[in-house]
């Protein structure tokens, strides 16, 4: 497509940017909707972040979606961020204003609320879940879980304190578990979520015995190469429902793009099959 000289502008900032799919995911949008606008990879280093950001509105961007490593930095150079993105502690998601204000949130909490619910239907109010991990995805899980109405959440890390500090911020719905105790952690559950990088290329597995888990509870791995971890396969194969990583970034791209370009884009097969082709 040709822009013209009034098309819509907006990117992706990360150091180093050439890992990101989001250019070729608001790309497929841009070019199925005819929008006359263009996302561009933005090759930006830590020490030039706040430069870059506040050059957004001279250089005509509408925003930017964000990824490693500026995340948690851009919560403090913004000009207004969402209460729930300071909880999370990281915006992924810049809207520049009509008046040049840069306007931050966390999007990845409601793509991954979302790529579960549409993904297997489940509901806040299913029951209790299992969340493995305290980094930072962790923490974005654990709030959009929370968030979204979740009563009992049960926090497992391979490092206590971690667990500990997470389950502290997150209130009372959030729980402690030992991570040597974490077979047993899984009766009653209705959601396991992996949150770390356990299972994922070139790290080492997830040792998780499913035995106590529910067959009626679903699975979810946030990460999605391999798109079907070891532990989803497991899961898979005594009859859970398992939820891949994959979703979660597709519709964590959704209010971005509908607040830049103007129109709200469709998550469907079609766009997983087009990421998909790029994951190799």
């Amino acid at each position: 497509m040709i822009l013209s000289g009034s098309a819509k502008l907006a990117g992706v900032m990360g150091w180093p940017i050439g890992h990101s799919r989001s250019p070729r995911l608001h790309g497929h949008w841009l070019d199925r909707y005819g929008i006359d606008g263009a996302y561009v990879p933005l090759a930006t280093a830590p020490e030039n972040l706040d430069t870059a950001l506040r050059a957004l509105p001279a250089l005509g961007f509408r925003g930017v979606n964000l990824t490693l490593p500026h995340k948690e930095a851009a919560v403090d150079i913004c000009d207004a961020v969402t209460e729930q993105a300071r909880r999370i502690g990281a915006v992924n998601t810049i809207v520049v204003g009509d008046d040049g204000r840069l306007q931050g949130s966390n999007t990845d909490a409601y793509g991954f609320v979302e790529n579960l619910t549409q993904g297997s239907g489940w509901q806040p109010v299913d029951g209790p879940v299992v969340l493995l991990g305290a980094g930072g995805a962790a923490r974005g899980v654990a709030v959009a879980l929370v968030d979204a109405g979740v009563a009992e959440l049960r926090i497992l890390n391979r490092t206590q304190a971690r667990a500990e500090s997470l389950a502290a911020d997150i209130g009372p719905a959030a729980s402690v578990a030992l991570w040597e105790d974490r077979t047993d952690a899984l009766a009653g559950a209705a959601l396991l979520v992996n949150s770390t990088t356990l299972g994922m290329v070139g790290q080492p597995p997830l040792d998780l015995d499913l035995t106590h888990l529910s067959a009626g509870a679903v699975v979810n791995d946030i990460v999605y190469a391999p798109l079907e971890t070891p532990l989803l396969a497991a899961a898979k194969a005594r009859g859970n429902l398992v939820v891949d990583g994959l979703g979660m970034l597709l519709y964590q791209a959704q209010p971005g793009f509908e607040a830049w370009f103007g129109m709200r884009p469709e998550v469907d097969a079609a766009l997983r099959d087009f990421v998909l082709a790029d994951l190799g």
